[in-house]
């Protein structure tokens, strides 16, 4: 039996979402997989700094978040980063000594500077894939002792080319998500009450509170609306939306959920989803088809997230929340440009494969 070592981090949940998708799909073909938090596991300094650290600036500070994004996404700030890992690094080769696996691949951009360590230094000669979880990648994702880069699109993948990497070793295969998500229920379409516009309001893993202010624009369309909110792990949010919305509403539907398993089957009784534009939920979002409405994103991957949907004509985003409802008004006024964006979703999903990436990996085992 082959065995895979999937290296995550928390930072947000998508990394972890990425790798929990993988453990799935590679143990349905027959692999042992071990999923190992390479930060949480090895260095809690590291870890605090980094994971509580991004929650933090993303949550309360996002447009100094975005300053170090830019500022970081050099080859000159990189390799200083570098050094932060050399501890990280040493404790990992013991843990790969002592588990044996045959492949790595990495969910988040730091296993890079890891792994790219313990094979610079011949510490190991394990191939290794990198998953990008954005769709462009930060300088973080550039090295030359990646076997292998599986991106979420032909634009990413180009973006890595640009930045020298052999178009040889990309492969867009999407960024990896539950297999659910490739199943569509038919029967929510058959069920779905017609007088009412269906929207999907999610505020991601850290349950940003901005979606807030989006429901309070929202309640005031003029059409029939049905809105499922999903507040993540934020409970106050959460309660502070049954509270505020806890009386009916004329011509809408709200419902107030908190974490919740059940994203897939929300997504297909949807019309559309209105979030910030991280990569596992945009993934989720091209893989069902759903039509993006961005009405805020965290400056940085997220912006960039938003730049690559717009220009490939899969989102709308809306710079100002009072012109919310104006865009919402069209894509239900006209079907045609609904479907369009659909259109355009449906183009881009056509080459994501979670099986894919697993004849990628059984080839390069087998050189």
């Amino acid at each position: 039996m082959k065995k895979l070592l999937i290296l995550t981090a928390s930072t947000g949940q998508g990394h972890n979402q990425a790798a929990d998708s993988l453990v799935e799909t590679f143990s349905q073909f027959g692999y042992e997989v071990i999923k190992y938090d390479f930060l949480y596991n090895n260095s809690k300094l590291l870890n605090n700094v980094i994971v509580v650290g991004y929650e933090l600036f993303a949550t309360k500070a996002p447009n100094l978040y975005g300053t170090f994004y830019k500022a970081t996404n050099i080859k000159s700030m990189n390799n200083i980063i570098k050094v932060s890992f050399w501890n990280t690094s040493r404790k990992l080769l013991k843990f790969i000594e002592e588990n044996k696996p045959d492949l790595i691949i990495g969910t988040h951009p730091f296993t890079i500077n890891v792994v790219s360590m313990l094979k610079k230094s011949q510490l190991t000669k394990l191939p290794f894939i990198s998953i990008v979880t954005d769709f462009k990648a930060h300088y973080t994702y550039v090295s030359k002792y990646v076997d292998a880069y599986v991106t979420g699109s032909e634009y990413t993948k180009n973006d890595l080319i640009s930045r020298g990497i052999n178009s040889d070793l990309i492969f867009p295969y999407g960024i990896p998500i539950r297999s659910e998500f490739y199943v569509k229920n038919d029967e929510y379409t058959e069920v779905k009450d017609s007088d009412y516009f269906n929207i999907l309001l999610m505020s991601g893993s850290m349950g940003l509170t901005n979606i807030y202010y989006v429901l309070k624009e929202l309640v005031n369309n003029k059409h029939k609306l049905r809105i499922t909110v999903v507040c993540g792990k934020n409970t106050n949010l959460k309660n502070k939306l049954l509270s505020s919305y806890s009386s009916p509403i004329e011509g809408k539907k709200i419902h107030i959920l908190g974490y919740t398993n059940d994203i897939s089957a929300i997504m297909d009784y949807s019309d559309i989803v209105i979030s910030k534009p991280g990569g596992l939920t945009v993934t989720e979002s091209i893989v069902k088809n759903l039509p993006l409405v961005i009405p805020f994103a965290i400056p940085g991957q997220e912006t960039e997230n938003t730049e690559f949907l717009t220009n490939e004509g899969c989102a709308i985003y809306v710079n100002d929340l009072k012109d919310l409802n104006a865009s919402l008004d069209n894509l239900i006024e006209d079907p045609q440009s609904l479907q369009a964006l659909k259109k355009n979703l449906y183009r881009l999903s056509s080459k994501f494969s979670l099986e894919s990436i697993v004849s990628l990996a059984n080839d390069i085992l087998k050189k």
